[in-house]
């Protein structure tokens, strides 16, 4: 059976490494799990109260996409 858990993340923590010529080489990412300073959050913190992601993003494109205090979702599916 597939399934799919969402969890909702909110940025702690963005860091950049960048080389010599002042470059982005890399972004190193945290996430933490909601909690319930809205309604909405309140609902998500209550059945995934505690949740820490780390991520770091090579890919030149995706840089300055997360953001530190901005919401997310993530989304765990299956691979086949």
């Amino acid at each position: 059976m597939s399934k799919t858990l969402r969890c909702k993340m909110k940025v702690a923590e963005v860091l950049q490494a960048k080389n010599a010529d002042g470059e982005i080489d890399y972004e190193s990412v945290k996430l933490n799990a909601v909690y319930g300073n809205t309604d909405e959050n309140k609902e998500w913190s209550k059945w995934t109260p505690s949740a820490q992601f780390q991520i770091q993003i090579n890919n030149p494109a995706a840089f300055n996409t997360l953001s530190k205090g901005h919401e997310y979702f993530v989304d765990f599916t299956p691979a086949s």
